[in-house]
């Protein structure tokens, strides 16, 4: 069973979401502030959190980089009232895995929460015998999947799961090119659509992280029309 922390200061869409969501095999606990939500996050382990944009005693957006510069990176689903497209881009950018407007589905949050979960916990792209996830390397870059960690020389650079699904299929093997639609649904677990911005974030996101080569060329390249590959 997976543990969810839910943060959101709607008290009745806390009951609705949390009454689904434990009918539906997961185990949520609820709070109801940034000051509460840092609280329990730094004392207990959780799968994954849905977190709220706005609360009232902080941003939810600003609590989002504050665990990633921490380097927490449980899986994180946002929500807004608002639902911007400004928003969701910053949030995944911060580091989110996904984003949800409010209202929202119970069917949709439950959704997506198992997308997250199975791309964090998922064996792919490669298994070693006992089951762990194997390590991959390219050049002078290992990805450590089971720690959703990259080692660049002797440099830690810490991944989301997200990040690390999308780099674990890129260097499988590196210099491949794949294609938007199918990083889209094997990595976010949904189809591609029209003017959905996420899977660029990610990657814009993951660019960063991992920074030039050797010869000084982004690692990951996009082929316009076609999709992104890694440059060894």
């Amino acid at each position: 069973m997976s543990n969810i922390l839910l943060v959101d200061d709607d008290l009745e869409l806390c009951e609705l979401l949390s009454t689904w969501l434990n009918q539906d095999g997961f185990s949520v606990s609820a709070v109801h502030a940034c000051a509460n939500a840092r609280a329990v996050v730094s004392q207990q382990t959780f799968d994954a959190l849905v977190l709220d944009v706005m609360l009232p005693d902080g941003n939810g957006l600003e609590l989002l980089k504050q665990l990633r510069q921490q380097q927490v990176s449980v899986p994180v689903v946002m929500l807004s009232a608002r639902g911007e497209p400004l928003d969701r881009i910053l949030g995944l950018e911060l580091g989110a895995d996904d984003y949800l407007p409010k209202p929202c589905d119970p069917r949709e949050l439950s959704a997506r929460l198992k997308a997250v979960l199975r791309r964090s916990q998922s064996n792919t792209p490669t298994q070693l015998g006992t089951g762990a996830k194997a390590n991959l390397h390219c050049g002078d870059l290992t990805l450590i999947s089971q720690r959703g960690l990259v080692l660049i020389g002797e440099h830690e650079i810490e991944l989301t799961p997200t990040e690390s699904d999308l780099l674990g299929i890129l260097l499988s093997p590196a210099g491949e090119l794949c294609s938007k639609e199918v990083l889209s649904e094997r990595v976010l677990g949904k189809r591609l659509m029209p003017y959905d911005r996420s899977l660029d974030v990610h990657i814009s996101n993951l660019r960063k992280k991992l920074g030039p080569n050797a010869d000084g060329q982004p690692r990951l390249q996009s082929i316009r029309g076609r999709g992104y590959r890694y440059v060894a």
